[in-house]
């Protein structure tokens, strides 16, 4: 992955204000201490730009593209500003389209129901289900989980050179695991794809925050990513890229906005032209405070710095990895190896504890929030546990009893809001809870382990 991460002073960059920051939490031992979010790769929380953008927007809502008063000519000024702030923060080519969605998951899936007729899919079993799941009607072909990038640039070339018949074909991949944080080798992919003929996706919901993604230099065909992982309110996402499949496909809903002429004919059926614009894939009312907001967003990364970013949070990844390495009961989950550039998000397991028991002593006791399960990346999780495929085991619902060993992993996870006292505090408890154990019971609830609050705490 060719992405700058250049060596500056990271006392130069401060955490960025973010929603939150100052939220007390109960701690099950008694009083109260300051909320540390640390599961940044499911939901960021949104930075107080951000919030002070929309809020300042708000008075002004109104309806867009169609409405004549001010307010809407005003709204729809801004959420097609939005659409420019976007392509500009992502690097687009002037031919690119960018298109709103409502996540990630919505982008892949449009992208999907817009791929060509006898068009074959090639995606690594490594990748979120947003981007392993969505092609249920073409024909997938599913790669192994490399051992090293050039690994998965050898395992790519291989199965586009052996598909059979040569016809459309598309690849998708993710630009940084949302298991291990590891970045995955995107040019060079992206270079493999188009020797071949075929065409790439960058599922940059993990990579969007954390580094500067540009179409251009990574010469992938289209980038999608969640608002909500960027540091801005849930429901809204992007697809941008090339125009051509979106334009030929038929609109992913059909409605409003996406229509240009309607007609009845004369056999009482109706005749519709579609916009060719990104509006095809845009029917219906929008999200405009949820487009504003990660345009916002974009704004706000950019002005701080992308790079000094980069680099504090660099810093972060180095100081958990190292503090984690000196707890031997503790294995950090990895696909590359220990040497692989990352950003920060790490999984690991502890040995003799289950890794729902973990993360909620971390909640219960320390005020921490991180996030266990298998992450929405099944296929991944399982390889890298060494667990069979048909293990038990799913996202957020251990099946072992707390104390037991688990088929899931704990994954702690920062970025731009994150402050220093969050990690240090992150790598006590866990040193504490190896070493002393948790100071409460806990038992297993509608999934979740929970503290008992019928219990009185171990001594």
């Amino acid at each position: 992955m060719s992405v700058s991460t250049a060596a500056l002073d990271p006392s130069v960059c401060a955490p960025l204000p973010v929603l939150g920051q100052d939220v007390t939490v109960p701690l099950v031992t008694g009083g109260e201490v300051t909320y540390a979010a640390l599961d940044y790769a499911a939901s960021a929380p949104a930075l107080q730009r951000v919030w002070d953008d929309v809020a300042a927007y708000a008075p002004y809502y109104g309806s867009v593209h169609r409405g004549a008063g001010y307010l809407s000519q005003l709204s729809t000024d801004l959420f097609e500003n939005s659409r420019r702030t976007v392509a500009e923060f992502l690097g687009c080519r002037p031919e690119d389209q960018v298109v709103f969605t409502r996540s990630t998951t919505d982008s892949l899936n449009l992208l999907a129901a817009a791929i060509p007729a006898n068009c074959q899919v090639f995606v690594y079993e490594t990748e979120h289900h947003a981007s392993l799941l969505p092609w249920r009607d073409a024909q997938v072909t599913y790669l192994n989980a490399p051992r090293t990038p050039g690994q998965a640039v050898e395992t790519l070339e291989r199965a586009l050179a052996d598909r059979d018949p040569y016809g459309p074909a598309l690849v998708c991949v993710t630009g940084a695991s949302n298991v291990t944080g590891e970045l995955w080798p995107v040019r060079e992919l992206a270079a493999a794809a188009h020797a071949h003929g075929a065409r790439i996706v960058l599922d940059a919901a993990q990579l969007a925050p954390h580094h500067p993604v540009d179409i251009a230099e990574l010469d992938v065909d289209w980038v999608a990513f969640s608002g909500h992982k960027l540091y801005a309110p849930f429901g809204s996402g992007v697809l941008a890229g090339r125009a051509d499949w979106l334009q030929a496909a038929e609109p992913y809903l059909a409605g409003g906005g996406a229509s240009r002429k309607v007609a009845r004919r004369a056999d009482g059926g109706v005749d519709v032209d579609w916009h060719t614009t990104a509006a095809r894939h845009e029917a219906g009312s929008p999200n405009v405070i949820g487009v504003y907001s990660i345009a916002s967003a974009c704004k706000a990364l950019t002005e701080a710095g992308f790079d000094s970013l980069v680099a504090r949070e660099q810093e972060l990844v180095s100081r958990v990895r190292e503090g984690l390495a000196e707890v031997p009961e503790v294995q950090v989950l990895s696909l590359f190896g220990d040497d692989a550039p990352r950003v920060g998000v790490i999984s690991f397991v502890v040995r003799g504890w289950n890794s729902s028991h973990f993360a909620a002593a971390l909640s219960a006791e320390y005020g921490i929030g991180v996030r266990d399960g298998l992450f929405c990346a099944h296929p991944l999780v399982r390889t890298l546990l060494g667990s069979d495929p048909q293990d038990p085991g799913e996202c957020g619902a251990p099946e072992a009893e707390p104390g037991e060993r688990s088929l899931n992993a704990i994954r702690v996870s920062f970025g731009a809001g994150t402050p220093d006292e969050h990690i240090d505090r992150f790598l006590r408890a866990v040193t504490e809870l190896v070493r002393e154990g948790a100071q409460w019971k806990y038992r297993t609830e509608d999934g979740r382990c929970v503290p008992d609050r019928g219990e009185v705490p171990q001594v």
